[in-house]
């Protein structure tokens, strides 16, 4: 009765730490980017957007027809923008993004403001 008692105390510890090491190999964990900590809020292109493109970025010289690309005038700029610009698959990895996460930044000084675009991203890049 004894021997009983004891192997199956053995079998049970056996299979509790194959459960246990089962359980804690698992690696593949997809980890959320860093400015995405909450759920990416509702922004409408035309209006919380376009008025950020056309006093930032639509200037003479800047981001108009036939100067650098993307235009960013409000009769063309989604189209640019969503013909190479955004990434929705990888949001970090928009061109836009990156850009005015880089180089571009001081011409979007805001933080709200860029945040606005990367939610506008995460979203889908809606045409609204």
């Amino acid at each position: 009765m004894k021997k009983s008692f004891v192997y199956t105390g053995l079998v049970l510890c056996a299979v509790c730490a194959f459960g246990v090491s089962m359980t804690g190999c698992y690696k593949d964990v997809i980890l959320p980017p860093v400015t995405a900590t909450q759920p990416p809020q509702f922004v409408s292109f035309s209006k919380d957007l376009q008025p950020i493109f056309s006093t930032n970025c639509a200037l003479s010289g800047c981001h108009v027809a036939g100067s650098q690309m993307p235009y960013l005038t409000p009769d063309v700029s989604y189209q640019q923008l969503t013909g190479g610009f955004v990434n929705t698959i990888v949001p970090t990895k928009s061109t836009l993004y990156v850009e005015i996460n880089g180089d571009m930044e001081v011409h979007i000084p805001s933080a709200t403001d860029r945040q606005k675009i990367y939610d506008w991203i995460r979203n889908g890049a809606p045409n609204n």
